[in-house]
């Protein structure tokens, strides 16, 4: 089966060709083609929605073009074509949904709307087969959730974040420590040089639920560098203790749910999940305390906004729908 995948949720655009095999249950990347406004939003320190929708408009032709030039196929080939078509920014979204539309009705290929939060779990099925049931942990710019994935097309929302999400949170305390933006990745670099000891920031919503709270965290950041010149250690050791208690609340509860569900595998997406502090000291928390549980988490590349997660999310979970009824939902959720 060979799925045409186009996501545009953000700033990305994305298209990718899957090979898809229902005998097997393996998916295998044929092409994955991202065109990225990352270098024009680091300008304004954030995304503009009204700015990312224009560069989508520029994109979104020639990366479908090249995706399929690169899986060496023609749109009479495809089996169907799979859009993200919520949750995201309306504009962005829009872009993708109508182009996925016409091009559905124009080469009369079934189309497939996607949830793009589903999308990020689904980058582990790509070239790797995750044994459910699973605990999925999603951490991205927008959303930090668990979910419990019984089997395909059977996914149970657990719970999320109340305020900002853990990539939010790092964005916006990067911007309060004059780290460039994405606040993430320099965060995660400055930390490395930096004494998480030297601060004791609170862990929002340490608890016995599967919800997160992150906006207590940036609050007391705030409230640390106010009317300070910082220096280039106590950055360093700021970011330390920020990054180890984001971490240390996503590991926490994710062990829990994991635990309480008695699952077989845990699962790490969305764009939070490149980051190789969080992904080590999962997997080293998943040895000593659950040594019978396997951490599954995608290749760097598939961590951010991407459309061969799209495609692959379709493959498995694919409910076809008459290009008339699919719409651009930004507030779409599980």
């Amino acid at each position: 089966m060979l799925i045409l995948g186009i996501e545009s949720s953000c700033d990305e655009t994305g298209a990718a060709v899957i090979k898809g095999n229902k005998n097997s249950e393996s998916v295998f990347l044929l092409s994955n083609v991202v065109a990225t406004s990352l270098a024009m939003h680091s300008t304004t320190g954030g995304i503009i929605p009204e700015n990312a929708a224009r560069e989508q408009v520029k994109f979104i032709i020639p990366v479908i073009s090249d995706a399929l030039d690169k899986a060496g196929i023609k749109p009479q080939d495809l089996d169907a074509i799979a859009v993200t078509h919520g949750p995201g920014l309306i504009g962005s979204l829009l872009i993708g949904v109508e182009t996925a539309k016409t091009l559905s009705y124009v080469w009369n290929k079934p189309l497939i709307p996607t949830n793009h939060l589903i999308g990020h779990l689904y980058a582990n099925w790509i070239d790797q087969t995750p044994e459910l049931p699973a605990i999925g942990l999603i951490v991205s710019g927008g959303h930090t959730d668990l979910v419990l994935i019984k089997q395909h097309e059977k996914l149970e929302w657990l719970g999320g974040t109340r305020d900002d999400a853990a990539g939010e949170a790092l964005d916006k305390i990067g911007r309060l420590l004059g780290l460039p933006y994405p606040g993430g990745p320099n965060i995660e670099k400055r930390a490395k040089e930096g004494d998480q000891k030297k601060y004791n920031f609170p862990t929002p919503l340490n608890d016995s639920s599967f919800d997160f709270s992150f906006s207590g965290l940036k609050s007391a950041v705030f409230r640390e560098v106010i009317d300070k010149k910082l220096s280039e250690q106590t950055v360093n050791d700021i970011c330390a203790n920020v990054q180890k208690v984001i971490i240390g609340i996503l590991i926490k509860k994710t062990l829990k749910a994991t635990e309480k569900y008695g699952v077989k595998s845990i699962i790490l997406g969305g764009g939070v999940a490149a980051n190789q502090t969080l992904r080590n000291k999962l997997g080293s928390s998943l040895d000593s305390k659950l040594p019978g549980v396997k951490l599954f988490v995608p290749e760097k590349y598939l961590c951010t906004d991407n459309a061969a997660m799209i495609a692959t999310a379709a493959f498995y979970n694919h409910q076809v729908v008459n290009w008339k009824k699919v719409d651009a939902d930004p507030g779409l959720y599980f």
